[in-house]
């Protein structure tokens, strides 16, 4: 017997999503102009608005001072290749 979209789509919701988010559900109503289904084809997630947390950047002093440190190791090594 085979599998319908709408019970594949509600096999792969119960076995992907709802374990990670219990109070996910999905929303019969909307349907796509393509092919009728349920659920909008293409869906685009923006992650970045959902998710990202801004993080301020380092001291800008904290960051030169890892720069010369960095430099000096990377001088120390190109004079040992070079003697």
């Amino acid at each position: 017997m085979k599998q319908t979209n709408k019970q594949t789509n509600e096999a792969y919701f119960a076995k992907e999503v709802l374990p990670h988010v219990p109070e996910a559900w999905i929303d019969g109503s909307k349907k796509d102009a393509k092919d009728h289904e349920i659920g909008i084809v293409g869906y685009e997630i923006p992650f970045n608005r959902h998710f990202y947390v801004y993080q301020p950047p380092r001291d800008l002093a904290e960051i030169d001072a890892e720069l010369d440190l960095v430099s000096a190791e990377i001088m120390e090594m190109l004079r040992e290749v070079h003697s």
